[in-house]
């Protein structure tokens, strides 16, 4: 897949894995001829990559640098020549950033990955083996001269099943006479405004009072609707291969419990189609992330069925970037079909992710193998909508009964009065 969304300012490469923050900072001073500063770069970065194995699943792993970063092949750069920030780590990867320049300013252009699947610890039975490279195109706006680039906010890019993160980020390319500029270029993110200070897909939810006072009037909370039902949908070259519609809430509980709806309309999706394994990955506005897993069991000889097998959370305060919680849970047996059917449940159901963080999920419909002409197959509805189809026909059937009972009852009566009045 290609990348979702646009390179915010320079390194504003958010979270989008499942585990966080577990990565080395890495500082990088490129010198010149003169042994003058000309580069300088301190950020931290992994990376969430989905592989294929040898058995045509699909697996999430991560990428951390290690402690041991090298950065040779970085080049300084001048009026004609971009400067060139490389790094490498680990088992044979590698990371750069190239930045070109303007007479006043300088910017990011590519980024270049390669993570190599031949890192056995990283990478278990990867069916493709070796070094596989990801080239993005930056799209970033212009850093005046002079300036260092700063932002410690997050934000992501999503490339061919990876997905690259990248946060706490300085860095000042061409860099004058070898000192580094006083003053900041900030992204976006780490600007101060006026936004209230919890997200605006935060729902607000009473908590009950701990003070034994006379509580201040206030208005009564307004309720929490359920949320707008998304479309969502996975190619696999110009096919279609899954499809979901479904509206998802999370309900975390921490500090103090959130009710959170997921918009479709900022909502972007990605993922993988394997032939038992297949990956949707939702990310709402840089500030949710959940990844839904399905693979395919046998059930009989001749018989497959689908269902849910795992799912990751990532919460994120999208004012500063911090994590407010993240969650996985691979123990699910749910929203089983068989293959070629989709499953559907209208109904309001709960995934419980971890004891602080459960999913609410309504108008589910979701197909994630063998999509035929963009369109849902058949459904297997869950048995929650089979309780409502069976409520009414078992109070007709008992009202039937309670008819059938009356009518009879008249019919012995009109019997016995008849009996009566020929013995007369």
């Amino acid at each position: 897949m290609g990348p979702r969304r646009a390179f915010v300012p320079l390194f504003l490469l958010l979270l989008g894995t499942f585990v966080f923050f577990q990565s080395d900072a890495v500082e990088v001073d490129v010198k010149d001829g003169t042994n003058a500063t000309c580069l300088y770069a301190n950020w931290m970065m992994k990376f969430l990559i989905t592989y294929e194995t040898n058995s045509s699943d699909y697996k999430n792993t991560t990428l951390n640098l290690s402690s041991n970063v090298t950065h040779d092949g970085s080049v300084c750069g001048n009026d004609t020549k971009a400067a060139l920030l490389a790094v490498q780590f680990g088992e044979g990867h590698s990371w750069s950033v190239n930045f070109t320049k303007t007479n006043e300013t300088y910017q990011a252009d590519f980024i270049t990955f390669t993570y190599n699947t031949n890192d056995t610890t990283v990478f278990p039975d990867a069916k493709r083996k070796g070094p596989v490279t990801i080239v993005v195109k930056v799209t970033m706006q212009p850093v005046q001269l002079n300036n260092v680039f700063v932002c410690h906010n997050t934000d992501f890019l999503e490339a061919e099943s990876v997905t690259q993160i990248f946060w706490n980020v300085t860095v000042q390319a061409f860099v004058q006479n070898g000192t580094i500029g006083k003053k900041e270029s900030r992204c976006h993110a780490d600007t101060p405004t006026s936004a209230p200070t919890v997200p605006p897909t935060v729902a607000n939810v009473t908590t009950a009072s701990t003070t034994t006072a006379s509580p201040a009037p206030t208005t009564a909370p307004k309720p929490v609707e359920n949320p707008e039902t998304g479309n969502y949908s996975l190619k696999s070259g110009n096919k279609t291969c899954l499809l979901a519609n479904v509206g998802l809430q999370l309900n975390v509980s921490q500090d103090k419990p959130l009710l959170i709806n997921i918009n479709p309309k900022t909502t972007s999706a990605d993922g993988a189609c394997g032939n038992t394994t297949a990956t949707l990955k939702l990310n709402d506005g840089n500030s949710t992330l959940i990844g839904f897993t399905f693979v395919v069991k046998n059930v009989s000889k001749t018989a497959q069925k689908f269902y849910l097998k795992e799912v990751n959370v990532t919460l994120l305060n999208h004012l500063n970037g911090s994590v407010i919680s993240n969650a996985d849970n691979s123990n699910f047996s749910k929203w089983d079909a068989f293959l070629g059917t989709s499953y559907m449940c209208q109904k309001e159901q709960t995934l419980e992710i971890s004891d602080n963080i459960q999913i609410h999920t309504f108008n589910l419909w979701i197909q994630p193998f063998l999509v035929e002409e963009n369109k849902f197959s058949t459904a297997q509805e869950c048995s929650l909508d089979d309780d409502d189809i069976l409520i009414p026909i078992v109070v007709g059937a008992a009202l039937a009964g309670l008819i059938a009972i009356i009518v009879l009852a008249y019919v012995i009566g009109r019997r016995k009065s008849y009996a009566g009045y020929q013995t007369l």
